[in-house]
């Protein structure tokens, strides 16, 4: 059974890689951040020794957007600097890497969904060392494969949807930003997209390299997913009432980094080469609130500083 090495193995696509590898026929060596730091190259080599993987999928980043502006050498170290050494490592291994990156590698100002051919331009230090750490790649290896995501929320780890149900218990009204606009995209979903592409690397030895985007399709805003999630989790009873959503303006809650009013991927590309079609997201969020609801604590949070949003205390 082929071995892939999964770098993050303790976040929200990483649990779900670990999860889905074997019904693909791989098996999956999970390292998480503890376990695994990739700002140290001397580990990274030791890791490759002793698992020998066919190989690297790296679902590891620095991704607190906020704290990134003032901890700017710690986001380089993960996001930049991290991956490079993962990058060397595959090149002197002879495998490739396979990454997750982001979509605040956009300036966000755009109204179309942006294309893999489109110029960069983040508007933050986070899509900043993201990007940088595609450059990295590009510059180190042949085969590779970049994957955009965005607006990842699932059942593990914390997340919007999470943090959602969280607080939807507590409050009458929850303010929600309605001018940044996305595809929320299931991190199983995303998994699944990068376990199938390391198989069909394995079984055939080869794969189209390069980068590609995946993320739900319609897009939608973080108000209106908000509003989903109560209405989805007041359904099957995961919440007694679902609470008002109060449509904001960004502007109206202040952060220390800027979010890109515009987040949404073109992902024509990944279905035209390997016939991976996106699935729409609220498809996917009736899932995991099911599955939330089946589990015997279904919150976890607070979510990484990403979303802004404003309660309203019951009474």
């Amino acid at each position: 059974m082929p071995r892939i090495l999964v770098c993050g193995a303790g976040g929200q696509v990483g649990h779900c890689l670990l999860n889905q590898a074997a019904s693909f026929g791989l098996e999956a060596i999970g390292l998480s951040h503890e376990e695994l730091d990739i700002t140290c190259r001397t580990q990274i080599g030791q890791a490759l020794e002793r698992h020998r993987p066919a190989l690297i999928i790296n679902a590891a980043a620095y991704t607190n957007l906020d704290h990134a502006e003032a901890e700017i050498a710690q986001a380089e170290a993960v996001n930049c600097h991290g991956v490079a050494n993962l990058a060397e490592a595959a090149r002197e291994f002879g495998i490739p890497l396979f990454h997750l990156s982001s979509e605040y590698v956009f300036s966000g100002d755009g109204d179309q969904p942006y294309r893999e051919t489109d110029p960069t331009s983040p508007a933050n230090v986070y899509g900043a060392t993201r990007l940088a750490g595609e450059e990295a790649i590009r510059s180190r290896l042949e085969r590779y494969l970049i994957l955009r995501t965005s607006w990842i929320y699932g059942e593990h780890g914390n997340n919007f949807v999470k943090t959602m149900l969280k607080l939807g218990g507590k409050s009458d009204e929850i303010s929600v930003v309605s001018d940044q606009i996305g595809c929320p995209t299931r991190s199983r979903s995303i998994a699944r997209v990068l376990i199938e592409l390391a198989a069909r690397y394995c079984r055939e030895g080869t794969l189209q390299w390069g980068l590609y985007h995946y993320s739900s399709s319609s897009p939608c805003s973080w108000a209106e997913f908000a509003e989903e999630i109560f209405r989805e989790a007041a359904r099957v009873g995961l919440i007694d009432k679902a609470p008002r959503v109060l449509p904001i303006a960004s502007e109206s809650l202040p952060r220390a980094a800027a979010r890109p009013a515009w987040s949404v991927l073109d992902c024509r590309r990944i279905e035209e080469i390997f016939g991976i079609r996106p699935k729409p997201w609220r498809d996917e969020l009736r899932h995991v609130i099911r599955h939330l609801n089946e589990l015997p604590d279904a919150s976890s949070g607070p979510a990484p500083s990403r979303v802004p949003f404003r309660l309203y205390s019951q009474g």
